[in-house]
């Protein structure tokens, strides 16, 4: 027997058989799973601008590692194939918001745990993940911070700004201060005592105030 035999014999022939309703079942509880994941994307985002394109990817991420699972746990040589096929694939699509890489990931993994065959696994693991997430991303936060930045022409103005904001606001804290040839630029965050944001009018009634802005602040971005 050549080393070729042995080869062939070994590896090449070493071919699990799917049926076609074991298929059809794990690629239907793939969908099934990538909506639950698409539901419950669009349930908690919070962020700036929606993107259809990025929560209709779960779901076709979920279906096709599946299939690709399936095919690799079939025979020893695909599945050799099939890491220098994926080793070529770059991602070039940005991460707007951290909790992104979270649905990507359980996208990717409820795909390889269905396609290996472990399908309590995946539909526990993934209500609880759901559960988790709805539950955290509905949690009201009390207290938002804002930024305000305002332009003072002159010291004076200034001096009635503050004295105002303490006030006005629950509170007041200047994160930055810039002077120049126009006047002075601050840069503060503040906590409201309510909704209502009508003192922001009132700094604007101020001799010597030329702007006032008022920017809902999370923490990470300030535009």
């Amino acid at each position: 027997m050549s080393f070729h035999d042995v080869f062939k014999s070994s590896f090449m022939e070493s071919v699990t058989e799917f049926s076609v309703i074991d298929i059809l079942i794990g690629m239907l509880l793939a969908l099934v799973i990538g909506l639950f994941i698409f539901v419950v994307y669009k349930k908690t985002f919070n962020g700036v601008m929606y993107s259809s394109g990025f929560a209709l990817s779960l779901v076709g991420l979920s279906l096709v590692t599946t299939l690709v699972i399936m095919a690799v746990t079939s025979n020893v040589v695909l599945s050799l194939g099939m890491v220098g096929a994926l080793s070529i694939v770059r991602f070039r699509a940005a991460i707007k918001e951290p909790i992104e890489i979270v649905y990507l990931f359980w996208s990717i993994a409820s795909g390889i745990v269905i396609g290996a065959g472990l399908i309590p696994l995946a539909v526990i693991g993934s209500a609880i993940i759901g559960i988790i997430l709805l539950l955290f991303a509905n949690r009201k936060v009390h207290e938002n911070p804002y930024i305000l930045i305002l332009n003072c022409v002159d010291e004076r103005s200034e001096e009635e700004v503050l004295a105002m904001a303490q006030k006005s606001v629950k509170k007041f804290m200047v994160k930055s201060k810039t002077v120049n040839a126009s006047g002075i630029e601050l840069t503060a965050e503040i906590r409201l005592r309510d909704a209502a944001t009508s003192f922001v009018n009132r700094f604007h009634d101020i001799d010597g105030v030329s702007n006032v802005t008022l920017v809902s602040y999370n923490g990470e971005y300030m535009s």
